[in-house]
């Protein structure tokens, strides 16, 4: 088994439970970490024995496109089609950030992660 990490995924999207948020939008950032078998690419040496980190990379991207009111949602629908598009793939580790929330503080970021396991 191994790990494969994608780190510091950064977005610009509309989530949040102000009307504003949609409006404005907020920089985002999105760690992924899956769980996956890799001895066959490690002596392969061939991308379609492996995951395409660059397949992780645009189901991100492209789920943190859709707005939602709640981080969690969107962490759920990006770990939802990963299971879906990847059959390997047997956990998910999701982290989604939003930069500088705007809850009357100075705070860096809110953080929210969530973990599943394949069925």
């Amino acid at each position: 088994m191994g790990i494969i990490k994608l780190k510091n995924i950064r977005t610009f999207s509309y989530h949040g439970c102000l009307v504003e948020e949609g409006k404005i939008g907020s920089d985002y950032k999105v760690d992924l970490e899956i769980k996956t078998d890799l001895r066959r690419s490690s002596l392969s040496d061939d991308l379609k024995d492996t995951v395409d980190y660059v397949l992780l990379n645009q189901i991100v991207v492209e789920e943190m496109a859709i707005r939602s009111h709640l981080l969690e949602h969107v962490a759920n629908r990006i770990i939802t089609r990963i299971f879906a598009e990847i059959a390997s793939v047997s956990r998910i580790i999701v982290a989604v950030s939003k930069l500088n929330p705007p809850i009357g503080g100075d705070v860096e970021a809110v953080t929210i992660e969530m973990e599943e396991y394949r069925n």
